[in-house]
């Protein structure tokens, strides 16, 4: 009987739990719905929303047990993200069915620097079975690997790691080492006998075109490269053998490259006496050489060996030469392995005694540091400077990584994917560029770095919400961050290590949609929904002062969209201007000894006094505390008694949607950016405010169009102090005097900071204002020292980045260049000098622009030039930050990530939030985040040159040189007794020439005249205008042609045609004028002319 009701309880616990899965799956497609209709811009009620809480709520009383709210949060913030993917109902209980969902999972310590599980192999697909690759050599100027396994199979992978090139050695030896002459752009591997130099680039399909050098006094063990930079056409390298020798091997191109331009058959395999090339050799070793390397930054060679007492040996090419003393390491049991460290400055040994030894270059007694934790003997030592890393691998294909600095050990792996059967692993090379580790043994094994896979895998998340805010504290580099779910964190820019955060700072449930930090650093305010403002230490996230809700303040009323800190000289008070949803902007105070602020006055609407072609009003200031010097003084509108009384319209109001502030000598003004397109400037020096533009058709209302197709998202003032156009002056200065000097190195060094070689020649000073070009007059001190007017600069709806005067005249109108035109813009963002301008869309992307020369006068729109954009989010970009002093792009967005950039090439850096801290370091590992895969964009300048114009006939005629022919020339010659043949001789074709670039094209019509025959039937007819005409024209023209080819039909009637047109030429001499029509002539197809008579 329990046996019964046991299963019977399983069978309703197994049917409930059905029932339940779905009810759970219309929940999550109920869900996918909305976040669907919301990203297509469908409105939802505010009620029917299902949030976190509804959906986390939902799930517990549908499964009725305790889940982990980690898990339920993954799950809501990635169907939020990819509401379109399939999601596993598994995945709410933290059960992830694919591998890169379960990425967070396998990153622990084990896996701190390369993910293992994320290996990658590729076969070798030699003939010969059993073999093993011995060499493996990264070119890195060519993006290229190079392997050459112990049986003489030598290939070439690409960048993507498939075969370019390939070829067998046909050697009875093995093949012990190999590297890339650069110089000779040839590949040399070493036998035990012979050294081999294949020229991989070769044309044709027979590779077999290599030469074999010998013969060899020992038996050769290693070979290295020895690049020598200032000789071409020639290669040094350097040989290790079982001898215990070092040998230094010279080869010049003429030894193989104008043997082999001299051999017109397919190439053979040539035979190269070894007694023919320049070679020095030294013992420096009782025992083998097992490696050989030379460093080109100290101008050193490194030779280990299995000796005891000369276990390494570190000294100059001369003392190859000579005998004098070198510098020598000993440790017991020799050294099979050595590499060097250049940002360390070390050179790290391992051996048969299992010990990772530390050594100075220049200190032989005693090494610096020691790493011991292998347990067999070591066979390969490689070296990651960027993370100052050292791997080290054991003859049981045992991986160590260590840290150099600190000299403890961070990962440990073992290659255990091998049969018992497999061979052990002989080579292995760090791939700088793709962050990778590769190792030869029977197959090619490559570990990311699980840092990259980390930055492509992962979803990037800061918060758990979308973002609201994000501020950046140029005083302490620190980041602020503020989410929906009303949680503040602070973040270090360099690190991206979390400081400190605030939960539920103006209470629970009350959602944060503003915030400002003073020019200081020291304070940041925080606004809310509710209208209320407080006022918070930023180093301790203390809070000090707090605007309270009004009483009847209705909700969302005074829903705060922007704060903006004013400068006061007064240091114990504080003001702030605010912005709230309804338009209203007003200034709230806050003194050092109160706990309280204070609203002290609200600008009025001018709307609604700017209407019936008023673009100007006055007002009249009024200061409530005479004796209390406030930035922005309240003020009253002046209203002339014949002004006409305006009434409110409700389908016609639109409020203020973004304002911006400058607050300098001489400049005391804010400008007000409005849902219907205006632009409404208060100017408090001259006290007046007045409308700068309105667009047309802003106040009728159309059902039928977008409501917000005129509404500005953003404005921004562009002005540059005194100082900083004094600073730019002088770096334009002195930029140009270094650029007279030396040109070159100037453009190499900018070829390197952008993404296309041919926009890299000063593209970023440029940029940065601190180039210009030489051929252009610059200004003198006085004029660029001197303050300009500021620029107005507004982001649209529309998509469209306007410029403008404060006069209101518009000075740039541009659309930005991204993959999908007329996106709306939602931020701007510009540097302290007003040099670089930041956008970003609804779509994702940041739009780089530089305005560095467009506040000179005059203001010329050519100066405005987008440099770069790229895709940063898959969502709506909330606020972009530009940091100068790093050059780096700060952006927050809806999906609730904030990320990292470089701004002048686009480059990912990471997101907040994430594991590793960051590397702000200029890298060449060139990463995406999972849900972007658009590459930066660059936009090229306009040629100077116009291109070339494709016309569709090649010649035109030349009517310089048709006017310079006659008569007399023209039929000078007699004419042939074939039709057509004439026309050889007629200086028509000779004046047909080339079209100009300038020159317009004559129009053409008909060409292939099959009567004409393939040769001048082919050519191009063109219209030329008639001179006056013969009273008896020739007839050498369609007649002629109709005549003979009945000539050639019938031959009965050759004789009386060729009558014929000797009496028509005849007639011709009697009747010769100056100008001739030869229209008929050269166009068979046109109607006979009225004076023509057979």
């Amino acid at each position: 009987m329990d046996v019964t009701k046991d299963k019977r309880s399983l069978s309703v616990q197994i049917y409930s739990f059905r029932m339940a899965l779905n009810r759970f799956e219309k929940l999550v497609e109920q869900v996918a719905a909305q976040k669907r209709d919301e990203r297509a811009g469908l409105f939802i009620q505010k009620e029917d929303v299902i949030d976190y809480d509804k959906f986390y709520a939902s799930v517990q009383e549908l499964f009725d047990i305790e889940m982990k709210s980690q898990d339920v949060k993954c799950f809501y913030r990635k169907l939020c993200k990819n509401p379109h993917a399939s999601i596993d109902w598994c995945e709410i209980f933290g059960y992830f069915s694919a591998e890169a969902d379960s990425l967070a999972y396998q990153v622990d310590k084990e896996n701190l620097v390369f993910l293992v599980s994320k290996k990658q192999r590729i076969a070798t697909s030699g003939s010969r079975r059993r073999d093993v690759i011995k060499c493996i050599i990264k070119i890195p100027q060519l993006d290229l690997l190079i392997t050459a396994s112990q049986k003489g199979l030598i290939r070439v992978f690409n960048s993507q790691m498939k075969v370019q090139i390939s070829t067998s050695i046909t050697d009875t030896s093995w093949i012990t080492g190999c590297d890339y002459l650069s110089q000779l752009k040839r590949i040399v591997a070493t036998t035990e006998r012979t050294i081999i130099v294949w020229d991989y680039k070769s044309q044709g399909s027979n590779q077999q075109n290599y030469f074999v050098i010998k013969p060899m006094d020992h038996c050769l063990l290693c070979v290295c490269v020895v690049p020598l930079p200032d000789q071409l056409c020639r290669e040094d390298i350097l040989l290790g053998d079982d001898g215990g020798f070092v040998s230094r091997f010279t080869m010049n191109s003429e030894d193989f490259g104008l043997k082999q331009a001299k051999i017109k058959k397919k190439l053979q395999n040539q035979i190269l006496d070894s007694k023919n090339f320049k070679s020095v050799k030294r013992k420096l070793h009782n025992d083998w050489v097992m490696k050989v390397r030379y460093i080109p930054s100290l101008n050193c060679f490194g030779s280990c060996s299995l000796d005891s007492v000369h276990s390494l040996v570190f000294e100059s090419l001369k003392r190859l030469e000579d005998n004098s003393p070198v510098r020598e390491f000993a440790m017991p049991k020799g050294a099979n392995t050595f590499c060097y460290c250049i940002k360390a400055n070390v050179i790290i040994t391992g051996g048969e005694d299992k010990v990772l030894r530390l050594w100075h270059p220049y200190i032989s007694t005693k090494p610096v540091g020691k790493l011991v934790g292998h347990m067999f003997s070591i066979t390969e030592i490689v070296t990651n400077e960027k993370d100052q890393h050292v791997i080290s691998l054991s003859s049981a294909k045992v991986f160590r990584v260590w840290d150099i600095q600190t000299l403890s050990l961070l990962q440990v792996f073992h290659d255990n994917q091998g049969g018992p059967g497999d061979m052990q692993i002989y080579s292995m090379v760090y791939d700088t560029k793709h962050s990778m580790l590769i190792t030869g043994s029977n197959f090619i094994d490559m570990y990311p770095l699980t840092r990259m896979i980390q930055d492509t895998k992962q979803v990037p998340h800061t918060h758990e919400r979308e973002i609201n805010v994000m501020l950046y504290n140029k005083c302490f580099h620190q980041v602020l961050t503020i989410c929906s779910e009303s949680i503040i964190k602070v973040w270090e820019l360099e690190t991206g290590i979390q400081i400190y955060q605030i939960v539920d700072p103006h209470g629970f449930n009350v959602e944060l949609t503003s915030a400002a930090i003073d020019e200081n650093g020291v304070l940041f305010a925080t606004g809310a929904c509710t209208g209320t403002v407080k006022i918070w230490d930023f180093s301790s996230g203390q809070e000090m002062k707090v605007l309270l809700e009004g009483k009847d303040w209705k909700e969302e009323e005074h829903w705060l969209k922007d704060l903006i800190f004013l400068h006061t000289q007064d240091k114990h008070q504080y003001f702030i201007l605010a912005l709230e949803c309804n338009g209203t902007i007003k200034m709230i105070q806050g003194k050092e000894e109160d706990t309280y602020l204070v609203v002290m006055w609200e600008l009025p609407d001018a709307m609604p006094y700017l209407q019936d072609g008023t673009h100007n009003v006055q007002l009249k200031t009024s200061t409530k505390d005479g004796n209390m010097a406030i930035p922005f003084p309240d003020v009253e509108f002046i209203i002339q008694r014949n002004a006409p009384q305006y009434t409110n319209n409700p389908a016609t109001s639109f409020g203020v949607s973004c304002i911006d502030l400058l607050q300098i000598e001489g400049y005391n003004l804010i400008v007000a950016g409005t849902s219907n397109g205006m632009i409404i400037l208060w100017n408090f020096v001259a006290s007046t405010v007045k409308e700068v533009y309105r667009p047309k058709d802003c106040s009728t209302v159309d059902l039928d169009l977008d409501p917000k197709r005129f509404r500005i998202n953003d404005i921004l003032f562009l002005f540059r102090t005194p100082e900083c156009a004094r600073r730019s002056s002088q770096e334009s200065i002195c930029s140009s005097s270094q650029c007279e000097a030396s040109k070159g190195p100037q453009s190499s060094k900018g070829s390197k900071q952008s993404i296309q070689d041919s926009e890299g020649k000063g593209e970023r000073t440029d940029i940065m204002g601190e180039q210009q070009p030489a051929g252009k007059k610059c200004p003198g001190p006085a004029n660029l020292t001197e303050a300009q007017p500021p620029i107005l600069v507004t982001a649209h709806e529309d998509g469209h980045l306007r410029l403008w005067t404060l006069e209101g005249r518009l000075l740039k109108d541009m659309l930005p260049f991204t993959k999908h035109s007329a996106i709306s813009l939602t931020s701007l963002y510009t540097d302290s000098c007003s040099r670089v301008l930041l956008a970003g869309n609804v779509e994702g992307h940041v739009i780089l622009c530089s305005i560095s020369s467009l506040l000179d006068p005059p203001h010329d729109e050519r100066k405005f030039k987008q440099v770069l954009s790229w895709r940063a989010h898959s969502s709506e970009i909330v606020q972009v930050i530009y940091v100068e002093d790093k050059q780096m792009v700060l952006t927050a967005s809806v999906d609730g990530s904030v990320r990292l950039w470089h701004a002048f090439n686009g480059h990912y850096c990471g997101y907040f939030g994430q594991q590793r801290v960051f590397d702000l370091s200029q890298t060449r590992d060139f990463i995406l985040p999972c849900d972007v895969t658009e590459l930066p964009a660059g936009v090229k300048e306009e040629s100077k040159f116009t291109k070339k114009q494709k016309y569709e006939y090649p010649l035109i005629l030349d009517r310089q040189k048709w006017r310079k022919m006659t008569s007399t020339t023209l039929l000078s010659k007699r004419a042939s007794s074939k039709a057509f043949e004439v026309q050889h001789d007629f200086k028509f074709f000779k004046s047909l020439s080339s079209p100009k670039t300038l020159r317009n094209a004559l129009e053409g019509f008909m060409t292939e005249n099959k009567e004409a025959g393939i040769v001048f039937g082919s050519l191009p007819i063109y219209r030329v205008p008639s001179p006056t005409t013969l009273r008896f024209p020739p007839l050498i023209g369609a007649e002629a042609q109709k005549e003979s080819s009945d000539s050639i039909s019938a031959k009965k009637k050759g004789s009386h045609g060729q009558h014929e047109r000797m009496s028509q030429r005849k007639s011709l001499k009697r009747n010769l004028v100056l100008q001739i029509n030869l229209a008929s002539s050269f166009f068979p197809n046109l109607s006979k002319p009225k004076g023509n008579s057979e």
